[in-house]
């Protein structure tokens, strides 16, 4: 299929540069030769756990953009899964308030319904998947690559996985499944769902989603470590002091606080989207943009690193604020769906090393928390003071700040003249805000980028085994320690940057927060 007949243009406004990024991604996974999709080939695309909230408000939305803009073959069908009883027409009802379509969409939206089905069965049932495979042939005969998204609790993983095996391999063409974090709780758990997936499937048929490693700003720190020139020569120990990798959010648990403690901060962030940031920052760099090679180079970063130990980190768990509005006044364990007197921290701060020639000394910190001031993802590089100074301590630390969320950005902190006639020092920045950069530019959804690459086979921002296990390896001493020890969390106020211990480690590993600058957009001046 060519370009043209595979990729069709779409006018809406900012809708080219979308459809061009994601042209550049399935480019990317290419080898010599080859069309973006086979045209013959029908896909079905069956998510199972149709009727929860992961497939309505993320899974069913991407497919629809993707489908909207033409990204994924034209002789795709949708296949919906799970035990309710629901007519497409209820899955719709369900979906729509997260679809955004958009005034001139609305034929291409019946369209993408019409090519969606679903079929009501139980996980645990070998017939009930026996059922499904006899659908997808019906639908779209042997010949047909089939792609599997488990929207699903890891605790019907095993035997999904299982019958999906046994009944639901495509015949023809390729079978691959994506399966959602958590990938375990600990080494031993992670270990055991590895060896049950890899007696099923070959490595490549499996797809680990951390929907953070389809982010922009996360995808874009390979190109700006290894396309420029500039970063290159001081991206290490003697010019860098300290490596932050930030993820805050400015609400609490909202009522599923039961869901949140049985796995905890660590295991819901930091095990994940902050050791995958962390290792883009690190690594080498690899021989080429494969999958492989650049997985290969994630995994040298985490076999540097030691286990983490409750000396390494601070753990926090928010309170309420008398004087806050709304649900600010509530703290953890006003939650009713929190058991009584937890201990699950809320918010935790950890620093590492990485014990290589590039990085030795080098402190690595990684912070996490709910409830805090702002929402906020972002690496922040700070480099060490500038040698002889001659401007009597005015000079502060530059930094290059690489923003995640909201608001994509790549800034560099760097020291000015202040205006006019005095010789004054001021802070301000080298600015690349993608809002202003880029206006009217819009950029993909990290689930359109990730299930665009299940589609052509990259698996260059999905989790490999290896990779997984050493991330356990690291973290799984630290959350054993946790659960067994039950250490008190710091208490800190709804609102608040933390508990105020976690400044102190920041001082205390080489990271210098002076308080004095505030970030404002371009749009804001």
């Amino acid at each position: 299929m060519s370009e043209s007949s595979s990729l069709v243009r779409n006018e809406s406004s900012g809708a080219d540069v979308m459809l061009t990024l994601l042209r550049q991604s399935l480019k990317s996974c290419q080898t010599p030769g080859e069309t973006y999709f086979e045209a013959s080939m029908p896909h079905i695309f069956v998510v199972l756990g149709a009727s929860g909230d992961l497939a309505r408000k993320k899974i069913y939305p991407t497919l629809w953009w993707l489908y909207r803009d033409r990204l994924i073959p034209e002789n795709t069908l949708f296949l919906g899964y799970s035990r309710s009883l629901l007519t497409v027409g209820q899955l719709e009802e369900r979906c729509n308030m997260y679809m955004k379509v958009k005034e001139g969409e609305e034929e291409r939206y019946k369209s993408f319904w019409k090519v969606n089905y679903y079929i009501q069965g139980s996980y645990e049932t070998r017939r009930d998947f026996e059922l499904m495979a006899q659908e997808m042939t019906k639908l779209a005969s042997f010949r047909a690559n089939r792609i599997f998204y488990l929207a699903l609790p890891p605790s019907v993983f095993d035997v999904v996985t299982s019958n999906l095996k046994g009944c639901c391999m495509a015949p023809q063409g390729w079978t691959r499944v994506i399966i959602e974090k958590p990938f375990g709780k600990d080494s031993d758990s992670s270990a055991k769902l590895t060896s049950h997936l890899s007696g099923l499937f070959l490595e490549e048929e499996i797809y680990r989603i951390d929907h953070y490693l389809g982010k922009e700003m996360v995808q874009n720190l390979m190109t700006l470590r290894f396309g420029n020139r500039l970063f290159g020569p001081t991206w290490n120990r003697d010019n860098i002091a300290s490596v932050f990798v930030s993820f805050k959010e400015p609400f609490g648990t909202q009522g599923r606080g039961g869901y949140f403690d049985e796995f905890g901060i660590i295991r819901d962030v930091m095990q994940n989207h902050l050791l995958q940031i962390l290792c883009l920052v690190a690594m080498e760099k690899p021989c080429s943009t494969s999958a492989d090679d650049i997985r290969d180079e994630k995994v040298k970063v985490l076999k540097c690193m030691r286990a983490l130990d409750l000396d390494d980190v601070v753990l926090g768990q928010y309170v309420g604020d008398p004087e806050g509005e709304g649900d600010a006044k509530d703290g953890y364990l006003d939650d009713p769906t929190v058991p009584q007197g937890s201990a699950t921290p809320t918010y935790a701060l950890a620093v590492t090393t990485i014990h290589n020639e590039r990085w030795e000394g080098v402190p690595f910190i990684l912070r996490c928390g709910k409830a805090l001031n702002e929402r906020k993802a972002e690496v922040r590089i700070q480099y060490r003071e500038v040698a002889g100074d001659i401007f009597h301590n005015q000079s502060k630390r530059n930094e290059l700040v690489i923003r995640v969320q909201p608001g994509e950005a790549i800034y560099c902190k760097v020291m000015t003249k202040t205006p006019g006639m005095s010789f004054g020092l001021e802070e301000t920045e080298l600015d690349l805000t993608y809002g202003e950069r880029y206006r009217g530019a819009k950029l993909p959804d990290a689930y359109e980028r990730l299930i665009l690459d299940v589609f052509c086979g990259s698996q260059m921002h999905f989790v490999r085994s290896d990779e997984l296990a050493e991330a356990w390896r690291i973290f799984t001493p630290l959350l054993h320690k946790i659960e067994q020890e039950k250490p008190q969390p710091i208490p800190y106020k709804y609102g608040s940057r933390g508990p105020d211990e976690a400044d102190k480690k920041l001082a205390e590993n080489n990271f210098l927060y002076y308080g004095s600058y505030k970030w404002t957009k371009p749009s804001q001046l």
